[in-house]
Order: C-alpha cells, then sequence, then structure tokens
C-alpha cells in the first residue's frame, strides 16, 4: 500500500496489518485534524501509518458556522481539506459502524460498496457529537439543526427564499407563515444562529419594498430560565436585553411540543405558522460509541483518564464531545465540557501521549483551566466573558473575530476569511438566496418530461 493512498480491499477479506503499525483515528473534526496534524508532525514515516477515517473529507470550523449562515465568510473557507493539510495520511471518506477493540478490528462502510474490516494497532475516537432531539412531532420532517456547514448554507437560502415568496404572494397566511422564524435552543449556537440570520434577515428587508422590517418574526425558545450560559448569567441577561430590543421574541421556561406541518406549538400555549424551524437544543455524544466494546458513562460518552487513554484499555484513546474527560482545573474533577477550547488542547496532549506510548517514555496528563467565551450576535454586535472581563458590543464582536481568527486551522483558512471580511468592509451583503440548489435536478426533470397531451375540446 502506497503512503498516502488508499486501495479498497474486497469485503469478505480478513482484514490486514501494515507493516508499520496502523494509528486509526475515527472522525476528522477538531481532534481527529489536530491529532492527526500533530502526529505526522512528530513521528517518522516508518514509525506509524495514520489514518483518518471520516465521511466527510474535510474539517468544518464550526464557531465560523453563523457567520457562513448569514453570509460574512464564504462557505467553504470555514472548511478544512483533509487530503491537503494532512498529507502523508491515509484518507478514507466512510463511517465507521462497528468496533472490536479486542481484535483491534474497525468495521468500515464506505459512500458506496460493501462495508468491510479494517485492522489498526492504536486507536483514537474522535467521532464527536451529534444534534440530540426529543420525540417531537412533527421535528424530523419539519426542522433542520445547525452542526454542519450544509445546514448552514440551506439556512440561509431558505430564509431569504421565504422573503421572496412573502412578498410575492397575495395570502396572508403565507405571508406571514414565510416571515415566521423559530431557533429552539439558548444556548451558544442557538443564540448566534438567531442573531446572525435576523441580522442578515433584517437587512435583506431594505431590497424588498412589500416587506416591512417590523414583519419578519424571529422567535427564540428555550427550555431554561436563562440564554447564553456560556458567558454567564450576567453577560447573559444583557444578550437577552439585546435581543429583545431588536424585536426578537424570547420565550423563556418553554419547550416546542409541536411542529406538524410548521404548525408551532409551544408549552406557554402560543401557537402559530412557521416555514422555518432550527434545532440546536443541545447534543449527545456519537451513536457509533454504543457499537464498540469501549467503556461508556451514562451519557454514552467515553471513559478515558486525565492522559487521553480509554479506561481499562491499551492502545485506545478519546477526545471531544464523545469522551468524557476529567476536568483537573475543577475541585471535584468534573468532565471537560464538550467544546471546541477543550478539543482542541486534549488532541495535542492525546498525540504526545500516544508518541510516547510508541516509544515507551513517560506521559503527561491534560489540565486546561476554561477561559471562557465569546459570541457574536450579528455585525458589529457581540458578548464576551473571558478570564472573568466582560465585554459586549462592538469590542466583544471584534473580541470574538479576533480569537476565532487566531484559531482557525491553517494560514490558508485564516486569509481567506480575512479577505471576506474586508471585502464585507467595502461591499453591500449579498442577498441573493439559492433555494434551488437544494433541489438541483428540477429544471432538468421538468424539461425532460414528456409535454402533457392536448385534449380536443368536445365536439
Amino acid at each position: 500500500m502506497a503512503w498516502g493512498s488508499y486501495s479498497e480491499p474486497m469485503s469478505a477479506a480478513p482484514a490486514t496489518k501494515t507493516p508499520r503499525p496502523r494509528i486509526l483515528i475515527v472522525g476528522g473534526g477538531y481532534v481527529g485534524l489536530y491529532t492527526a496534524m500533530r502526529l505526522l508532525k512528530k513521528l517518522r514515516d516508518d514509525e506509524a501509518v495514520v489514518t483518518v477515517v471520516n465521511p466527510r473529507s474535510y474539517m468544518t470550523y464550526q464557531p465560523f458556522i453563523p457567520e457562513a449562515a448569514a453570509g460574512a465568510v464564504s462557505p467553504r473557507h470555514v472548511v478544512v481539506p483533509l487530503r491537503r493539510v494532512l498529507r502523508g495520511a491515509e484518507i478514507i471518506a466512510a463511517k465507521v459502524t462497528e468496533i472490536n477493540h479486542a481484535s483491534r478490528t474497525a468495521t468500515v462502510q464506505p459512500l458506496e460498496g460493501d462495508a468491510y474490516p479494517l485492522a489498526y494497532d492504536h486507536l483514537v475516537m474522535a467521532v464527536g457529537s451529534v444534534s440530540r432531539t426529543l420525540p417531537i412531532p412533527g421535528l424530523a420532517e419539519w426542522a433542520t439543526g445547525f452542526k454542519t456547514v450544509e445546514e448552514a448554507i440551506q439556512l440561509r437560502n431558505r430564509v431569504l427564499e421565504c422573503l421572496d415568496i412573502a412578498e410575492s404572494t397575495h395570502s396572508p397566511e403565507i405571508r406571514e407563515r414565510n416571515l415566521n422564524f423559530v431557533v429552539v435552543g439558548g444556548g451558544y449556537a442557538g443564540v448566534e444562529a438567531l442573531a446572525e440570520l435576523e441580522d442578515m434577515a433584517r437587512y435583506a428587508t431594505r431590497y424588498y419594498p412589500g416587506i416591512d422590517a417590523d414583519e419578519v418574526k424571529f422567535h427564540l425558545v428555550e427550555a431554561t430560565g436563562q440564554i447564553l450560559p456560556e458567558v454567564g448569567p450576567e453577560m447573559g441577561v444583557w444578550t437577552l436585553e439585546q435581543l429583545r430590543k431588536r424585536g426578537i421574541d424570547v420565550k423563556l421556561e418553554t419547550r416546542l411540543e409541536s411542529c406538524v406541518g410548521g404548525h408551532v406549538v409551544l408549552s406557554d400555549g402560543t401557537e402559530f405558522d412557521a416555514e422555518t424551524v432550527v434545532w440546536t437544543a443541545g447534543v449527545k455524544a456519537s451513536p457509533v460509541l454504543q457499537k464498540t466494546d469501549l467503556p461508556l458513562n451514562e451519557r454514552g460518552r467515553l471513559l478515558a483518564d486525565a492522559t487521553l487513554r480509554v479506561v481499562g484499555t491499551t492502545n485506545a484513546w478519546g477526545a471531544g464531545d464523545g469522551t468524557a474527560v476529567p476536568d483537573l482545573s475543577t475541585d471535584d474533577h468534573r468532565e471537560c465540557a464538550p467544546n471546541a477550547q477543550h478539543a482542541v488542547r486534549q488532541s495535542k496532549v492525546l498525540a504526545d501521549n500516544l508518541i510516547a506510548a510508541l516509544h515507551g517514555s513517560a506521559m503527561h496528563e491534560y489540565k486546561h483551566k476554561y477561559v471562557g467565551s465569546v459570541a457574536g450576535l450579528g455585525l458589529y454586535k457581540g458578548v464576551a466573558n473571558v478570564y472573568g472581563i466582560k465585554v459586549k458590543g462592538v469590542p466583544a464582536w471584534f473580541l470574538h473575530r479576533t480569537y476565532h481568527m487566531s484559531r482557525v486551522p491553517t494560514l490558508n483558512r485564516k486569509v481567506r476569511v480575512i479577505v471576506d471580511w474586508t471585502m464585507a468592509l467595502f461591499f453591500k451583503r449579498e442577498i441573493v438566496s439559492l433555494w434551488s440548489m437544494h433541489e438541483p435536478f428540477n429544471e432538468f426533470q421538468a424539461a425532460a418530461a414528456p409535454p402533457a397531451r392536448r385534449v380536443p375540446p368536445a365536439a
């Protein structure tokens, strides 16, 4: 097998091992990318084969997803192509559906074709998390998530398409339905998604003479009594006040009961129709962890110690959202929060400890005191709580952009995002809906369909 290349084995063939030990990294997010980068940098070519298995051939820098949805950053600039960045690694665009660590074998399901076994020597579980949903009527059929760049693109196009529909229709019901937007979940993802999209939508109404900005209704539904807990209670209250001043309907201690066919029913008795419902109410560990023989906690997260080694195993490692790692910076050593701040730092410790295990040297424990959080609330609006220092407004917005610019992987992506921001200073926002890209074959199918047969009138 050539270095950096991959040929699919026969599905019935037994798993085979390479002459060099294989380090299998399951997942290509923060942990997968940064762990692989560090391993490739520190290991000699003859020491190990680094294999990354991920359904998408890129890593998404999730803090920029809200800005991608609002059009402030090109969607292609918030993703990092794994094949370009991880030169020297095997990149397999597939899903790992099962792991038997006792036999050091993973079952790989390619994008097309039969599943096959893949042998490994060291395992790194970097599977992350997925949206945590509830059995709410209509949720699966009507709502969309906000974890991927694809969802961000779809949501941006949908919001602008709704404005097009609202202005062109003569039906008051259709108009109102398309001007109602609902975001469920008042955490970091929900508030940023809501704020960026609301900012974009209200800006866009200046080009829709038939729509008044006040007609566009954004609703934030949160089951607890506060929003944006990541920045602390005080800044959360300030954010709540700012959102309400912008005309956003924020409902606390309220749950989504149903959204069948777009008819939204809330636990406080409120009912209305909305074409767009966005679900951001929490995450859970990737379900693939349930298909392994590795130890999990009661929430389905992988159990690891402070060295990032999976508890009770050898040669198995884990970090990020899908792994419960003790937070040594706290008195009770509770689990590290599932966020990018920990994931990026854990991946570096994991890579170093894996190399130490290969070399038979001492390993180090992961310890990081949480710095705080920054959040963008639209153009020139933000909130932050960093090292206990509370910042809001334009300074927080600038801090948000500066921090994430320093963290986005690769110089290539940093430059591209900076160019996007610079261009936005001199040119107006793009407000074009490309909703047809989500249904790309409709035009061709209509053109290729046989013409309707004309029935002559009766004599």
